[in-house]
């Protein structure tokens, strides 16, 4: 028998309890052992809840009891979560993770300290809530050289960008709504100013590599700056407007790893991503393109996905589930090297100023009043940071273009 103990009785928590409660039968079979809930940790009391019994508020009553094999994390941040992991691995106990922010933080200390304690640290909700991708990155693309992860990784901003984009919104405007749906928090910054992304990038850039991509040293821009106008632009052309997590593989000992917004394609399989949907496209040398989606948020998907890892530690009670990631910092190109197109937006009388300056691209006619758009042909970052000075404040707003 495994016994489990949850730390954090939130919305992924009471998922996890309810995943194994409902489930119970078909998890205990692919465990092949009977899985069983035996704490909830958390500082609050639940009268009236179906688990109330299970519910504790001393760590130490978890951490000192040996019937406890494994243990799911689901509060969040990087402080008490992260000196409760320690002390579980420590102790031989599996530890189950959505904490995107504590993997991407500390993710190759506490898979170090699984390993020496025979354990295991296994994180597949902290990307892409329950569409599997980490064990796939690890697992069956293993013979893989991987070159390429893209995807969209946020369905909070997802959500902001299709409703702009099908009903003409304005930013602000949608982004009450998402708050108002709980989609968003009431302090959205980690969304929509990409943070979220830019962790999920770095820890599946991460395991690419085997090497750590530090998240804190990824360019990151979020989705505030864009507009009804930039969408309006975007639909005549062609395209619509998604913000993307991209690691490319720049020779043998680099990586591109970057969060940006992007004009695509409408054709392209992510265009025709909506709402809190994501998508995650894997390129390997050998296998091509591969392409995950589902929920990418919510509390039973995510919940569902610690669940398959509670499955995974209670199938290697005593043993350690390798991780291909060691602590070794990842050599990072600077995106200032890189290229791109990009959609310049004007003032209406500064068309022929950017056509002048960066000849050879495209006139896009949004019929908006007063601008005009335009889409460069492949220029460096370098470049195009000389042509934005130059335009000053003629030039209202940039996007790349995914080519």
């Amino acid at each position: 028998m495994v016994k489990v103990a949850v730390l954090g009785y939130g919305t992924v928590g009471s998922g996890v309890v309810q995943v194994i409660g409902d489930n119970g039968d078909l998890v205990s079979k692919k465990s092949g052992t009977e899985v069983t809930v035996k704490y909830i940790l958390d500082l609050r009391d639940f009268p009236g809840d179906p688990y109330e019994n299970l519910v504790v508020h001393d760590f130490n009553t978890i951490l000192e009891d040996p019937e406890i094999n494994v243990v799911c994390e689901t509060m969040g941040g990087v402080g008490a979560a992260y000196n409760f992991t320690k002390q579980c691995l420590a102790a031989g106990k599996s530890v189950c993770t959505s904490n995107k922010e504590l993997v991407a933080k500390h993710g190759p200390e506490l898979l170090e300290i699984a390993k020496a304690n025979n354990c295991s640290y296994l994180f597949e909700a902290s990307v892409g809530g329950g569409i599997p991708i980490i064990r796939p990155i690890m697992d069956a693309l293993s013979a893989e050289k991987i070159e390429r992860i893209l995807g969209i990784l946020n369905g909070t901003t997802n959500y902001i960008l299709t409703k702009m984009e099908k009903e003409g919104a304005d930013f602000n405007d949608v982004l009450k709504q998402a708050q108002d749906l709980g989609y968003a928090e009431r302090n959205p910054e980690a969304d929509i100013e990409g943070h979220d992304a830019c962790r999920k990038i770095a820890i599946l850039a991460s395991l690419m590599l085997g090497k750590t991509v530090d998240s804190e040293k990824v360019y990151t821009e979020g989705i505030t700056k864009i507009t009804s106008d930039d969408f309006a632009f975007a639909s005549k052309a062609g395209y619509t407007i998604k913000i993307l997590g991209v690691s490319e593989a720049k020779g043998e000992d680099s990586v591109l790893t970057y969060v940006s917004p992007f004009f695509i394609k409408k054709s392209h399989p992510l265009a025709m991503v909506n709402d809190v949907f994501n998508a995650i496209f894997v390129t390997g040398n050998m296998v091509g393109d591969t392409m995950y989606y589902g929920k990418g948020a919510g509390k039973l998907p995510t919940a569902s996905a610690v669940v398959a890892d509670v499955i995974d530690a209670a199938r290697h009670v005593g043993k350690n589930v390798p991780c291909y990631w060691d602590a070794e910092e990842a050599k990072l190109a600077d995106i200032k090297d890189a290229s791109f197109k990009y959609f310049v937006r004007v003032k209406a009388e500064s068309l022929e100023q950017i056509k002048g300056i960066a000849p050879g691209g495209k006139v896009v006619d949004g019929d908006v009043s007063g601008q005009a758009g335009y889409i460069t042909p492949v220029l460096s970052e370098k470049v195009f940071a000389e042509i934005a000075e130059k335009l000053g404040d003629n030039m209202l707003g940039r996007i790349r273009v995914y080519c």
